[in-house]
């Protein structure tokens, strides 16, 4: 799915007097094919402007590049209302296989036979045969999600959770591929409504995954962000990285201790996040019903709305 942005300078002037003036501004676009009028109007609906009178654009580019979430722009997630047909599957989950080492300390899945298929055909008819085999892993294995009770003993388990907190929640995504520092800041989630939605952090950082690079220099969601989401109401924050806190401190988790308190699963671990559009996706991330369990590998997917 290619995407563009306008990259421009501009000056707005209103009918009331004054103006404002903004230098290597940036701003997704619908589409490569819009004129200068076009993009000054997304312009003024992306800050909310009122009383505008004249907008000028200068230094004006459209290159190829990820949106970033600017408002206005992006799939409508009204399009499939009333429809039953079902939108684009995105794959977010990692692959789980023997010997994967997806967190440092944690131990790497063992897969092992329970009955052959060789062994089989001696319980049943000839032609048939069955292979049954025992997994024996840790519940922070490739991509999962984390209940309450995986940091509070008082906490839900995953046998807890509600299936309306975990399938088709409205997804916002946030391209943070090009960010200057790890932390996350409560900052970057100012300009979005976010309650009841699942946000999904697009650090790049899966591209690492299963190499050594991945276990260091991850980027992370700050206390203040996992604050900030807490207290927006959202129900899910998923990252693309090692882990929602900063995994190379002396061992605080505040994003962990903050979201889960609140209620809010947390997924890590995801993949393919560029393949999200930054809004009209519904995100999904079910474990089983484990009683007594904190934590659990998902098959994470969004469910992307044809643009057509």
């Amino acid at each position: 799915m290619t995407e563009y942005r306008a990259h421009f300078d501009a000056d707005i002037a209103f009918v009331n007097g004054g103006g404002l003036r903004a230098e290597a501004f940036r701003l997704d676009l619908p589409s490569q094919h819009l004129t200068e009028t076009q993009i000054g109007e997304l312009l003024v609906r992306h800050l909310g402007l009122a009383l505008v009178g004249t907008v000028e654009l200068s230094n004006l580019e459209i290159v190829e590049e990820p949106h970033k979430g600017s408002r206005g722009v992006g799939a409508e997630a009204s399009a499939a209302s009333g429809s039953t047909q079902r939108g684009r599957l995105v794959d977010l989950s990692h692959v789980i296989s023997e010997g994967l080492v997806t967190y440092p300390g944690i131990p790497a899945p063992v897969i092992t036979p329970h009955l052959t298929r060789e062994a089989s055909r001696e319980h049943y008819a000839p032609g048939t045969e069955f292979e049954i085999d025992i997994i024996a892993m840790a519940g922070n294995t490739g991509t999962y999600l984390d209940s309450p009770f995986h940091r509070y003993a008082d906490g839900g388990d995953l046998a807890s959770l509600s299936l309306e907190t975990l399938v088709g929640i409205p997804a916002e995504v946030f391209r943070l591929t090009d960010a200057a520092e790890r932390g996350i800041p409560a900052e970057v989630f100012f300009d979005r409504e976010l309650a009841g939605t699942a946000v999904l952090l697009h650090t790049g950082w899966s591209r690492h995954f299963g190499q050594p690079e991945y276990l260091h220099g991850a980027p992370f969601l700050t206390e203040a962000g996992a604050q900030h989401l807490a207290d927006a109401g959202v129900a899910i924050v998923g990252i693309d990285s090692l882990n929602i806190d900063d995994a190379e401190s002396a061992g605080e988790r505040p994003a962990h201790s903050i979201l889960l308190a609140a209620g809010i699963h947390v997924v890590e671990h995801l993949t393919a996040l560029d393949e999200v559009p930054v809004r009209g996706a519904r995100f999904t991330a079910v474990p089983p019903r484990v009683a007594g369990f904190g934590t659990f590998p998902v098959r994470a997917f969004a469910e992307v709305p044809d643009a057509g």
